[in-house]
């Protein structure tokens, strides 16, 4: 059932309000990682439709400038805001040959600079360079701060990044309009809440990672690999934009004559290793959130009614059945285990969310990386922590990642990886010998 805009409002204003007084702890960077980087969550609220009125034929109606919200609860207070509906801005990242990223959907920022005075300014710093958007200004309140990440390899035992989020709240009626770096961003989207929170868009994204498995193999065992195991389904949010802004100037934004839509869909486009939507053409590529920023966002989102934003997240998985069979049948007890530790999605049992019992869901990882959730101050990546594709710290102290979905799975999947492989090989061994027998044994000769 959707939400309604009017209780999602008020929903909105007491989880701002709750964020602003309990300030999510400050990380410092591991041994050996020296970077950093902040993504600003941009939340303004779209005011309810009204008519345009014919001008009168002896009458002016000027409306002067609204005054700046002096708080959060001041802006919540306006007639316009308690019927308009929440939105948060997306970027989608311009294609780029080398780039991890690219595009991807992601929340405006970036690395933090020597000369940003600290994290979130490096939020307004990126934002403002990315989007054109300025967020030092009267017409927008910093909120706080999400938990803050470790972004660390799949491997997880070296760190590559801490990742920073912050909200920020518009509180002009008609913010300024959005310019998208061609460079750096594709298009800009302004996506309602009420989408990220509905059930009916949660989807999956499908990824190829048999390149990363193996970076030592050369083309063809690569394909020979992905034939065998086909795509890694990650849980992902179909967005509906309430607006979008294109850079129309970027390669690609007009199709030529010899580029045209892929036509294969449905199955056909899953196990056989066709794009996936962060390599397709810029005009064919679905706005998908999945990875590291449904991660980030998933426990805000959880705050939210119908609070089960981390309920509907799904664990990684294979497209090919029978492994996907071994790795549910392997993690079923895992994961019932991990749920356990949950209540109301992403809050321990017997933790009040205000003050310190602020914690976070490790559901932050995609095909390259992932970002594990600290709530203390970490000292260091344990050196024996093991994970497999895309895993998350599975030895880190407990103070370090609480409520962890993900914690063991990926340890359990690669043996499920291992199992699939070695039977598959066995299988394939057999029907060879078996066909060879066949082909060499002699025809009966007849009298």
């Amino acid at each position: 059932m959707a939400v309604d805009s009017t209780a999602l409002v008020q929903a909105l204003q007491a989880v701002l309000v709750q964020i602003s007084q309990t300030a999510c702890p400050h990380v410092p960077n591991p041994p050996g990682c020296e970077k950093r980087a902040s993504v600003a969550v941009i939340i303004r609220v779209r005011p309810p439709f009204k008519p345009l009125q014919p001008p009168a034929a002896s009458t002016v109606s000027i409306e002067g400038p609204e005054t700046p919200a002096a708080s959060i609860n001041d802006f919540f207070a306006r007639e316009w805001v308690q019927q308009g509906d929440p939105e948060i801005v997306f970027i989608k990242r311009a294609g780029r040959a080398g780039d991890r990223w690219s595009g991807h959907t992601a929340l405006p920022g970036g690395k933090l600079d020597p000369e940003d005075a600290d994290d979130a300014a490096a939020a307004v710093r990126e934002t403002r360079e990315e989007i054109g958007l300025e967020l030092d200004t009267p017409d927008c309140i910093r909120i706080g701060n999400l938990p803050e990440r470790i972004v660390a390899t799949t491997q997880g035992s070296v760190a590559l990044m801490v990742l920073c989020p912050f909200i920020f709240l518009l509180t002009s009626r008609s913010p300024p309009p959005l310019q998208p770096q061609p460079t750096e961003v594709a298009s800009v989207h302004w996506v309602p809440l009420r989408a990220l929170l509905s059930p009916a868009l949660r989807t999956l994204e499908y990824v190829d990672t048999s390149s990363r498995m193996v970076k030592w193999a050369g083309p063809l065992l690569r394909v020979l690999l992905r034939l065998t195991m086909g795509k890694m389904s990650f849980s992902a949010i179909s967005l509906v934009p309430a607006e979008s802004i294109y850079a129309s100037r970027i390669p690609g934004f007009v199709p030529e004559t010899n580029q045209r839509p892929e036509r294969v869909s449905g199955w056909a486009q899953i196990p056989f290793g066709l794009p996936d939507s962060s390599q397709s053409l810029s005009f064919q590529q679905p706005i998908l959130l999945w990875g590291l920023t449904l991660g980030v966002l998933a426990d805000f989102l959880d705050m939210l009614p119908p609070y089960n934003a981390v309920a509907l997240w799904q664990y990684p998985t294979f497209t090919v059945p029978d492994l996907r069979f071994l790795v549910w049948l392997l993690t079923r007890r895992l994961r019932k285990n991990n749920a356990a530790d949950l209540s109301s999605g992403t809050w321990p049992k017997g933790v009040p969310w205000p003050g310190r019992g602020r914690r976070a869901s490790n559901t932050a990882v995609d095909a390259v990386s992932q970002a594990v959730a600290v709530n203390e101050q970490p000292t260091k990546i344990a050196e024996n922590d093991t994970a497999g594709i895309n895993g998350l710290h599975n030895k880190s102290e407990p103070g370090h990642a609480v409520a962890r979905l993900m914690n063991g799975y990926y340890d359990r999947l690669n043996i499920a990886i291992r199992i699939f492989l070695l039977y598959r090989s066995l299988l394939g061994a057999g029907l060879l010998y078996w066909f060879i027998r066949r082909w060499r044994r002699p025809t009966p000769r007849r009298l």
